[in-house]
């Protein structure tokens, strides 16, 4: 394998990643970084004060339950 096909290792992770961007901001302990950051989008049109993260694994239906 060559070497130059491989992306450049580096020592942040990119938050333009979807599994980068719910590590920083989809988790209880960076709930303050998801609010400011939500803010920040908003421009002072809406203030955010507290979100709630629900359970994002949804399963699928079971045959059983159809119909």
């Amino acid at each position: 394998m060559n070497n130059k096909s491989l992306p450049p290792v580096g020592k942040y992770i990119d938050p333009l990643a979807d599994f980068a961007f719910k590590k920083i901001f989809g988790t209880e302990p960076n709930k303050d970084l998801l609010i400011a950051f939500i803010n920040a989008v908003f421009r002072g049109r809406k203030q955010i004060v507290d979100v709630v993260f629900n359970k994002n694994e949804h399963p699928g239906e079971l045959r059983e339950k159809v119909g």
